[in-house]
């Protein structure tokens, strides 16, 4: 990665400019059985895209607070992605009462309700799909997006000083993201290459550094364990030698 990026937006810049073609991303849910593997290209896509949305469709702007009520999933790695992307703060957890919008899986819909603003719901379907039947007052993400520009412009700069990221009450600017994503990844000896399988939640800094700012930071790509847990016996190890993992936390 370039020692110039300041935001996790340009980390993912300078990793489509490196090698778009590698994996950036592998996800498992071990509750279904699903694996979705996205490489640098079609990850930054999805960011494009759900930035569009975000910043077009949704109206938001530099400094609004996004409650973001989701599972360590590569659909919530986007959402991270895109709203640093627009300059939104992400505020992993938080509370959407006090949020100027709110994005939502499908676990914590009565939650999300209590936002004012824009709500988000997503369905975390194989393959990124659609709701059978839309949650009254939200937008579903998988129709929405599909729609939406392949390149993103921000309307405003991004200030990489303000405050990007908000998890357990502790704020983050994209500065500090960056950087403490750079000691994260120095510290698990994590360089180009390096492939960091991670069964973290990404309900604290340590698993969303693990899950996705670590490995982008270093050049290198996650394997992102939903549900870990339910693997039978023996099923982990293959794993690690199947996807060429270099390092593990769980």
């Amino acid at each position: 990665m370039n020692a110039t990026d300041r935001t996790p937006a340009d980390l993912l810049r300078s990793a489509l400019a490196a090698d778009p073609a590698r994996p950036l991303v592998t996800f498992y849910d071990d509750a279904t059985g699903e694996r979705v593997e996205l490489s640098v290209a079609t990850f930054a896509n999805w960011v494009a895209k759900t930035a569009n949305l975000l910043q077009g469709d949704l109206g938001a702007e530099p400094g609004d607070r996004l409650a973001l009520l989701m599972p360590a999933h590569w659909q919530t790695a986007v959402w991270l992605l895109a709203c640093s992307s627009v300059g939104v703060v992400a505020d992993v957890g938080g509370f959407p009462a006090q949020a100027d919008l709110v994005v939502s899986g499908p676990d914590t819909l009565d939650e999300a309700r209590a936002c004012g603003g824009e709500r988000v719901a997503l369905a975390l379907r194989p393959l990124g799909g659609r709701f059978p039947q839309p949650p009254a007052g939200f937008v579903d993400y998988a129709v929405e997006v599909p729609g939406q520009g392949d390149r993103f412009s921000p309307f405003a700069p991004v200030d990489p000083e303000a405050v990007a990221l908000s998890v357990r009450g502790e704020q983050l600017t994209a500065v500090q993201v960056v950087e403490t994503a750079r000691a994260d990844a120095a510290s698990r000896g994590l360089e180009p290459g390096s492939r960091l399988l991670s069964g973290l939640a990404y309900d604290s800094w340590e698993g969303l550094s693990a899950g996705l700012f670590a490995p982008l930071a270093a050049g290198g790509s996650v394997v992102l364990c939903r549900n870990v847990v339910q693997l039978p016996e023996g099923a982990l190890d293959k794993r690690i030698e199947t996807e060429r993992v270099t390092g593990t936390v769980l």
